[in-house]
This record gives C-alpha cells, sequence and structure tokens, in this order.
C-alpha cells in the first residue's frame, strides 16, 4: 500500500481563518491525506494567510519562507499560499514570492486535494486575477441565498462529509476537521461585510454579507459539542447583520437561545459586533440567556464625530457610552471589548482628546489600538489629509499606554466577583488558566486559579476574582464549586 500524503496546515489571523483551515482540513482528510501538525512532517504544507494590514500580511510571507526553508532539510516538498492574502492578490503573490509552490483562492477550496495533488506531483497551477467578490452576489441581500451556491464561501461547507465519514449516532459530522483539542471552537455565522468602511478592504475580497443558515450552524454546534468543545465562539465580519439576507434581521435572537441548549455547550459567546447595528431585542438576548455570554465585542474604531464621518461609520461619543450605560444596566457585569485606529487622515488633537474622553468614561475590559497606515484599494488611501508617520507613531503610543492603564484598572474592578471560568490549560509548574466570561480567547487576558485540584481542561469551575495582574484576574475556586460542565448544565 503507498505511502499516504501528508499535510499540515500553518493558520495566521483571526478565528474566522481557523474555521477555513479546518474546513480544509476535513476536506483534504476525506480524500484520503493524512494531517501532521509540523509543517516539517508534512509533504506539503499550506500557509493559510492574513491580507487585512501590512504587519499581518509580513507575518504571512514570513511563515510562507519559513515553510519554504524546511524544503531544504525536511520532508517538505512543495509550499502553498492560502487564505484572505492569497485571495487578494492571487497572481500578483505568485509572482512576487516565487518560493511558494502554489498561490490557491478561495474558488480552489473545493478541490483542495486535486490542487495540492498537482503541486506536489511537479505541475502548475495558475494563480487567479484577483476581482472584486462583492459582485458575485447579487446586490439586494434578500436575493443573495438562491446564488449562495455558485460562490465559494469559506466555512459554510455543506452539513456532512461523504458517505461513511458521519458518525454512527448523533448529528452528521460536518465538513470540518479540528485541528487541536482546545475546548473552545469558532463556529461561522456568515461571511463578507455590506458595510463599507473608508480604510478596510475586507468586503473586496471576503464578498457581500451571507449568513449560514440556522440548521447548518446548529449542526456544526453539536457536533463540536460531541467533539468535547464546551465553548462555542460565533464569527463573521459583522455578526448583527446576522439573517437581513434570510428574511429575519432578528434571527441572531432566536438562535442563541437554542444553541445555548445544545447539551455539553457550557458558554456562547458572540463577537464582532457593530454599535451602529445594536438592538434592544439583541441586548436582552446577550444579557439574559443562560450560558450567552454578556459579551460585547463592539466596533467603535473611533469615537470623534469628524473622524467616524471620515471612517463612512456611525456614531460619537456621548452615544456609544449611552449604549454602554444601557448594556451594563441589565448586566453589570458585561465583558466590552474594541478596536481604535489613531491617527486617521485629518485627525485633529481636539478628536485624539475626544477618543481618550470616551476610553476614559467606557471601562472597556481589552482595547486593541492601531496605527492608521493607508491599505491599498480603500476609498482612506485616497485622502490627502494624512498625518506624518511620526504623529501617527507619536499617538499610537500615547493611547497605547493609556488602554494599558485603563483595562488594568478594569480588571481591579471585577476584585470581589464571582466568575464562571472555562479552564484551558492545567501545568503543574505553571498553574491552572483559563478564562470568565467577559474574556475571549486569545484577546481578552486570562484567569490564573489560586488551586486547581481536580480540575480538567475543558471543565467549569465557580471563583472569586482575588486579584489582577494587569488585564490578566487571579481567583479563588469556590468551596462546592461546580467543577465539571455536566454538573454546570444542571
Amino acid at each position: 500500500m503507498p505511502e499516504r500524503r501528508t499535510v499540515a496546515l500553518v493558520t495566521l489571523g483571526c478565528a474566522r481563518n481557523e474555521v477555513d483551515s479546518e474546513e480544509l482540513a476535513g476536506r483534504l482528510e476525506a480524500d484520503g491525506w493524512q494531517l501532521v501538525e509540523d509543517a516539517a512532517d508534512a509533504d506539503v504544507a499550506v500557509v493559510n494567510t492574513c491580507g487585512f494590514v501590512e504587519a499581518a500580511k509580513k507575518d504571512s510571507v514570513d511563515a510562507l519562507l519559513e515553510a519554504n526553508d524546511l524544503k531544504d532539510h525536511g520532508r517538505t516538498q512543495a509550499v502553498v499560499a492560502v487564505g484572505c492574502m492569497a485571495e487578494r492578490y492571487g497572481k500578483e503573490l505568485a509572482e512576487a514570492l516565487p518560493e511558494a509552490d502554489g498561490v490557491l483562492g478561495f474558488d480552489d477550496y473545493a478541490d483542495i486535494s486535486d490542487r495540492l495533488q498537482t503541486i506536489l506531483s511537479g505541475g502548475i497551477h495558475a494563480a487567479h486575477t484577483p476581482r472584486d467578490r462583492r459582485k458575485l452576489l447579487p446586490i439586494s441581500p434578500a436575493e443573495r441565498q438562491e446564488s449562495a451556491a455558485a460562490v465559494a464561501l469559506p466555512g459554510h461547507g455543506p452539513a456532512d462529509l461523504p458517505q461513511g465519514v458521519a458518525p454512527a449516532s448523533g448529528p452528521r459530522a460536518p465538513l470540518r476537521r479540528r485541528l487541536d483539542g482546545s475546548p473552545v471552537a469558532s463556529v461561522k455565522l456568515a461571511s463578507g461585510c455590506d458595510r463599507r468602511c473608508s480604510f478596510c478592504a475586507i468586503p473586496s475580497f471576503r464578498g457581500s454579507f451571507i449568513s449560514r443558515r440556522p440548521s447548518d450552524v446548529l449542526n456544526e454546534t453539536r457536533w463540536l459539542a460531541e467533539q468535547g468543545v464546551t465553548e462555542i465562539m460565533l464569527v463573521s465580519e459583522n455578526n448583527t447583520s446576522y439573517g437581513k439576507d434570510l428574511g429575519d434581521i432578528r434571527l441572531l435572537e432566536s438562535l442563541l437561545p437554542e444553541l445555548a441548549e445544545v447539551d455539553g455547550i457550557e458558554r456562547v459567546r458572540v463577537s464582532y459586533l457593530q454599535p451602529a447595528e445594536m438592538r434592544p431585542g439583541l441586548i436582552d438576548v446577550l444579557t439574559s440567556t443562560p450560558k450567552v455570554a454578556p459579551y460585547f465585542d463592539l466596533s467603535f474604531q473611533h469615537s470623534a464625530p469628524g473622524v467616524l464621518r471620515a471612517m463612512r461609520r456611525f456614531g460619537d461619543t456621548d452615544r456609544f457610552l449611552d449604549l454602554l450605560d444601557t448594556i451594563r444596566a441589565k448586566a453589570p457585569e458585561a465583558g466590552v471589548r474594541s478596536n481604535f485606529i489613531v491617527g486617521f487622515p485629518g485627525e485633529s488633537e481636539a478628536d485624539l482628546a475626544e477618543l481618550e474622553r470616551f476610553l476614559n468614561g467606557a471601562r472597556l475590559d481589552a482595547i486593541g489600538v492601531f496605527g492608521y497606515s493607508d491599505e491599498e484599494g480603500t476609498e482612506a488611501a485616497t485622502y490627502d489629509d494624512k498625518l506624518d508617520e511620526d504623529v501617527v507613531a507619536e499617538r499610537l503610543a500615547r493611547v497605547s499606554r493609556l488602554a494599558e492603564e485603563l483595562v488594568s484598572q478594569r480588571a481591579e474592578e471585577r476584585v470581589g466577583e464571582s466568575v464562571r471560568v472555562l479552564v484551558e490549560s492545567v501545568d503543574e509548574e505553571e498553574g491552572v488558566y483559563g478564562r470568565a466570561a467577559h474574556q475571549a480567547p486569545e484577546t481578552d487576558g486570562q484567569v490564573l486559579l489560586t488551586s486547581g485540584a481536580g480540575l480538567t481542561v475543558g471543565r467549569m469551575v465557580e471563583a472569586k476574582v482575588v486579584g489582577t495582574e494587569g488585564v490578566d484576574l487571579v481567583a479563588e475556586p469556590l468551596t462546592g464549586s461546580l467543577g465539571c460542565s455536566e454538573e454546570a448544565g444542571r
């Protein structure tokens, strides 16, 4: 019997990319490929790239070059780029980076096995010429679902694998293969974005907004629960728009309670919320539904009205603070995080002071701050009133210092609170770490438990916050605490 072909997936960027990698893994495994963790042990290294900002693109290129080095002293025979950067630049990336043996766009995902076999055999697969993916679906959201089957939508794979792959009982396996044993997994709620923020190129290569059907989201969540997942995080470019192309803009409000009732799921988290699209009903569900985290990942980006208008966004400091007050009136312990761009073209000192006023009043649990830089193909790149790079750098450092101070203060406010912690790592030397409801994976800090007796990864434990380490919390498990997810669900 011939030796099985081996492949490793290296994933960069956001949680959406992680879902896409696991779909690619599912497709490849179903076609006979053996998945390995280390690219050095793989015949083909597939790098799922990020194409969002310059720093992410550089990381993607570095990862491709690092994988290419393995061809000189390892098993690796081919390096292939997929993901957002590959989709966004296609032929241009292939010409600029000959070290990549193949550059595959989203349209290649359905035939990923054949593409890799061709490349591995020494053949050439011509990289695509990029196109504006917003033009692939009808302008009207109501007409998109009928056309969706003809458009590549990573993470929206069929509900099941070929005959014989699905488990004998329980939910049919989605077109997905888990690449780690984490108790947390992301689930694609939708793809694309209809907003036209002047600084963002994502819609051009991710396409127009299109929702997954609730049945597919539920099926995948049930399957993940069978794999040992206890927390799911719903991801897309804009979760607040979910359902608008399915005829019900409030569909998320009805889906969340159903997801929370899936056996084995102890926490449902929603990410990527647009402040301008927040609805009273959605706030109610997020703050009052058992097992749904009162967590608000709100994309504010700035708070000065003039800057927001130049960004093609809406709101201002006082409206945003009112929104936070509404949320905390319903759930005082709610977690809130956001990202901000400083040094945007035309941003004045008064605008920056307005942003600082918002940050000082917002009491955010996590804050990401980025300095503006031009992104090709965006409206903002054509603006004339650009700030000098040293001014942007100074403002970035200034607001970053403030953000670090404020999130530490917010963490200190939580001392004395009771938190429900999902255990994610247990180590005799480093201790037991997990996350509370206000902390999303990798972005919002973590909780160090003072005692880990009897705890294992994936268990949920009630604890009292007794200290802080910057944005991180230190918590003491409560006597008689619910120590496992089975008990916690009762």
